[in-house]
């Protein structure tokens, strides 16, 4: 039987490559992005989503860091007796638990975009904030931060502007991290491992 995997639609399409590159019988069941601007829905989101597909997969697991739960995930595939990936959030993963670290240490003013938020940042960030109706609060919202750093993944010369773009919209200077997929690739192996 194949295996299932519950994962962050940030990720999905990452992990659909790993899988095809490395031939593997798994479904994907990506979960919308946009929870991670409500991170209390996740674990519930996750919970019952592999209730609904535990018994059609050998086993199955959760391609989610904790991604501001709390915990709470943790809780959810401790119940399941499933794997999840590890980190507190996917930059970790891209970057490693360390560099991450050294970055927040030398400025924790760090907003930080994936390949996926370069894509979706206009939708995942402006309208969820509510700046496409209301640009005058962007300052408010943004005025704790110093600098964009994009974790690219798979640079291109379009994600370059558009990353360009969104850090010009919430008026910081962009920095660009080259890390490829860091720990993703063998994260997920490891997730599909017994």
């Amino acid at each position: 039987m194949s295996i299932g995997i519950v994962a962050c639609g940030a990720l999905a399409t990452h992990i659909s490559d790993i899988v095809i590159e490395n031939a593997l019988d798994v479904v994907i069941y990506p979960l919308p992005p946009l929870l991670h601007n409500r991170p209390e829905k996740i674990a519930g989101e996750v919970d019952a989503l592999l209730h609904e597909i535990k018994d059609k997969h050998s086993h199955c697991a959760v391609a989610y860091a904790d991604c501001g739960t709390y915990g709470a995930l943790d809780s959810v595939i401790a119940t399941h007796g499933v794997k999840r990936l590890g980190g507190n959030h996917c930059y970790d993963i891209f970057a490693g638990t360390k560099k991450i670290a050294e970055i927040m240490e030398s400025d924790a003013g760090t907003y930080f975009l994936t390949d996926f938020l370069v894509k979706s940042f206009h939708r995942s960030v402006i309208v969820e904030l509510g700046l496409d109706k209301r640009p005058e609060l962007r300052d408010d919202y943004f005025k704790n931060y110093s600098r964009v750093i994009w974790l690219a993944q798979q640079p291109t010369d379009e994600l370059k502007a558009l990353a360009l773009g969104a850090a010009q919209e919430i008026g910081l200077p962009l920095q660009i991290e080259h890390v490829g997929y860091g720990q993703l690739s063998e994260q997920v192996l490891a997730l599909l491992s017994n």
